[in-house]
């Protein structure tokens, strides 16, 4: 076989791709919107890049827009990516970034503008008659940036979208799967074990294997909230906030692991910050930081790292595992770090009703998007509930102590 043969294979996406990754195999063709639902590293971020490429390989698309959680994210997975725009096709047909202008300009004439989902108004005015939206779940706004965006695809004969995403159980994505002309496609993890490292299909079947998080994370699923949980997906996105007001008190809440090494449960890290006061006040969480397979002294310097980085107040330890030699191990790392510590009475889920129920009065809010701490939030109290929620309890501690302590206990309602 010639050189020029075999380089025309490698490019040739039809005859590199799973039937799922193609538009061709949906089972249905008259489409608007296509979307793609896949486990990490199952090969969709390849799927909506290569479909972009043939849309403008075959010049019914001019104008595209491709929207990402972030512009980092646009430009270092949709655009520089290994499967990304300027790394997939011949080279001679890529187009190129103009950074200043968040353009992309195809040899042939065809224009690709990135967007943020975090800035959903960016999205009005232009016009596009093809866009790709990747990681749609993890949108900042995506019931405004989508609304925009489908504004925005008014050219051409048939405007199409093609949404990739790891899936979670929001609002958004629920509305999103019962629209008109939506098709649906699904991929696991494992479908591209080809193209995946061993190590790593070997790390995650053993830590996710066979848990609700593995079936979203990795195959794809759309889990749903579950019976007794004290937090649902919906309470938690009503909870989060962009915006920090003026804090006046920061804590690390730190609940140490009882062992270390890889198999060991995590310690818990949640920083946290008190903004108001008396009934006005509320819980800001501004960053999960736990940690796994440290040993005392690597989660001590990471609490310790913490501490200054975020100018607290105090490290906030449970001693429930360790008694006094968890204080007296972060004072190793830092003399002088203020360290409170905690000792839990009762039990995991009793402790954390009082704090879910501050949730439902909108007295504590999330900056940001904490995917592995809410994951655990929504299993907290019910039967799904498998693995010691680290990360919770650290949240849970740290709420605690800043709006909690000496005050009367909310009740909580069950789902």
């Amino acid at each position: 076989m010639a050189g020029n043969d075999l380089i025309g294979m490698s490019h040739d996406w039809e005859l590199l791709a799973r039937d799922d990754q193609i538009d061709f195999n949906l089972p249905v063709q008259d489409w608007r919107i296509w979307l793609l639902m896949g486990g990490r590293g199952s090969g969709k971020t390849r799927a909506g890049a290569e479909w972009i490429r043939a849309q403008v390989a075959d010049k019914s698309c001019r104008h595209i827009a491709l929207v990402a959680p972030s512009l980092s994210d646009a430009r270092e997975v949709m655009l520089e990516g290994e499967s990304g725009l300027l790394n997939i096709g011949f080279p001679s047909e890529r187009p190129k970034f103009i950074s200043s202008r968040r353009r992309l300009e195809w040899p042939n004439g065809a224009i690709g503008h990135i967007f943020s989902a975090e800035d959903p108004d960016s999205l009005r005015g232009p016009q596009f008659d093809a866009a790709w939206a990747d990681e749609f779940c993890a949108w900042n706004y995506p019931e405004d940036t989508l609304s925009n965006l489908r504004f925005g695809l008014r050219l051409g004969c048939e405007t199409r979208l093609v949404v990739t995403t790891t899936p979670r159980p929001i609002a958004a994505l629920k509305s999103l799967m019962i629209l008109p002309k939506i098709v649906i496609s699904r991929a696991k993890t494992y479908d591209n074990a080809a193209h995946l490292a061993p190590s790593f299909l070997e790390a995650i079947d053993a830590s996710y294997g066979g848990t609700q998080l593995g079936r979203q994370e990795l195959d794809g699923d759309l889990i749903t909230d579950h019976a007794g949980a004290l937090w649902t997906r919906a309470l938690i996105e009503t909870c989060r906030c962009n915006e920090l007001p003026n804090i006046d008190r920061v804590i690390i809440a730190v609940d140490p692991p009882a062992s270390s090494g890889p198999k060991a449960d995590r310690c818990g890290l949640v920083v946290a910050g008190l903004a108001g006061d008396g009934k006005n006040s509320c819980v800001y969480i501004l960053q999960d930081a736990s940690v796994q397979g440290l040993t005392p002294e690597g989660w001590a310097r990471r609490s310790v790292a913490l501490y200054h980085e975020w100018k607290a107040d105090c490290l906030l330890a449970e001693v429930n595992q360790g008694g006094e030699m968890v204080k007296t191990i972060l004072h190793q790392c830092d003399p002088n770090v203020p360290v409170r510590t905690v000792h839990a009475s009762r039990g995991k889920t009793a402790r954390a009703e009082p704090v879910a129920a501050l949730y439902e009065q909108g007295r504590v809010f999330h900056m940001g998007r904490f995917d592995a701490l809410e994951d655990e939030m929504v299993l907290m109290g019910s039967a799904a509930m498998k693995h010691s929620p680290d990360r919770v309890d650290a949240l849970v501690w740290a709420v605690h102590e800043l709006i909690l302590k000496n005050r009367p206990i909310p009740r909580v309602r069950q789902v």
